[in-house]
């Protein structure tokens, strides 16, 4: 079956050549970027598509009836691509878990003590040549909930314990292993200084943390997501970020990317972002592209 890698960026180009054995199966490699609407060249007569963060809409796709597989390059291709649609004609979907847990984990940790204590707008003002030290908030004993307790839901639990926080979760489903005390959501985000949302995208979850919830958190919390931008209400994420209903939000992945330079939520003071960056790391990156090339020798014996 011939295969394609669509979008092999730079970043990711060495950590391929790494991981590639000389027993795999023959796969093409894109490295050249290309317009949304050019996507039936770089996939057609391809049977199986590597997709990393590109979006696959259904009518481009069904310009290449040789695609029967997608393996995408993590666990939330919803954001990217209709899988249900792609599922009834005839193409299946691969997902990637807990290649990188830890890395996503402590990305995690890292936005949220960036925007206790208000790091990347100092740095920023001391840049410009302005010198306002911003108080911040500690951390110990506050209480973090934690949004989904999958591999990175936990590791981020196992963190916040290890500062000190009081770790409180909900989990859509119940799970015999997770070792963190289970509150029902309305009682995490009336609990919680900080919400970190680790769920997965899907059409139970999209828009997930509503305005009414969004209203139900704690004033001054703390809001970290390293999951999916459509997880929550953007325009009430907006709102409450601007009220200072919510404190600062640390958001490394959004409604659609990249974000545009004059997108609303680029220009809040109150909230760090970063490049849908939480997974990469040369460890994760690794583990991540080995596993794809794995799912592709699969399909192809």
């Amino acid at each position: 079956m011939k295969a394609v890698f669509l979008d092999c960026n730079d970043q990711l180009a060495p950590v391929w050549a790494r991981v590639v054995r000389p027993d795999d199966p023959p796969i093409d490699v894109n490295r050249k970027a290309f317009a949304r609407d050019e996507l039936p060249k770089i996939i057609g007569g391809y049977e199986i598509a590597i997709d990393d963060h590109s979006y696959m809409p259904t009518p481009l796709v069904a310009q290449c009836p040789e695609l029967k597989h997608i393996v995408f390059l993590g666990t939330g291709p919803a954001s990217y691509m209709n899988v249900g649609e792609l599922n009834e004609r005839g193409i299946k979907v691969h997902i990637i878990k807990g290649y990188g847990d830890t890395a996503v984990a402590e990305h995690t940790i890292a936005l949220l003590w960036a925007c206790a204590r208000d790091l990347a707008r100092m740095d920023r003002e001391v840049r410009s040549g302005v010198w306002t030290p911003h108080e911040g908030v500690q951390l110990l004993g506050k209480t973090l909930g934690v949004i989904g307790l999958g591999g990175i839901g936990r590791e981020v639990a196992r963190i916040g314990k290890g500062m000190g926080m009081n770790v409180v979760g909900w989990n859509r489903t119940k799970q015999g292993e997770i070792d963190v005390p289970l509150v029902d959501i309305d009682t995490l985000l009336s609990r919680a200084d900080v919400v970190s949302m680790n769920l997965t995208l899907g059409d139970e979850t999209r828009g997930f943390l509503s305005a009414d919830r969004i209203a139900r958190m704690k004033k001054g919390v703390i809001y970290v997501n390293t999951a999916r931008g459509a997880l929550a209400d953007e325009a009430a994420l907006i709102a409450a970020l601007k009220c200072g209903h919510i404190r600062h939000a640390g958001l490394d992945v959004f409604h659609n990317e990249p974000l545009p330079a004059d997108h609303p939520i680029a220009k809040l003071e109150n909230v760090t972002l970063s490049a849908h960056a939480a997974f990469r790391t040369p460890e994760a990156s690794e583990t991540l592209l080995r596993r794809a090339i794995d799912i592709v020798k699969r399909i192809s014996a």
